[in-house]
């Protein structure tokens, strides 16, 4: 482990064969503190556009999301 790898990393999958949103949602990852600025995050869709539209049904989907995040050793 390099002192650029992230202390925190998480993936997950999510797969339905049908989503529908009655309303668009509002989503986002905040990190605070001084490591804010090397920690990430986003996903990788498959038949899922960004942003999705509100009362559509969407077929075959596939989000998969990760985070890494760096801590902040003065706290």
């Amino acid at each position: 482990m390099t002192s650029e790898d992230p202390d925190i990393t998480f993936t997950s999958t999510v797969r339905a064969e049908e989503m529908t949103f009655l309303e668009a949602p509002d989503t986002r990852v905040d990190f605070t503190g001084d490591a804010a600025d090397r920690s990430t995050s986003g996903s990788d869709r498959t038949n899922l556009p960004r942003p999705v539209a509100e009362n559509t049904t969407y077929h075959d989907v596939r989000v998969d999301y990760r985070i890494r995040a760096h801590l902040d050793p003065e706290t």
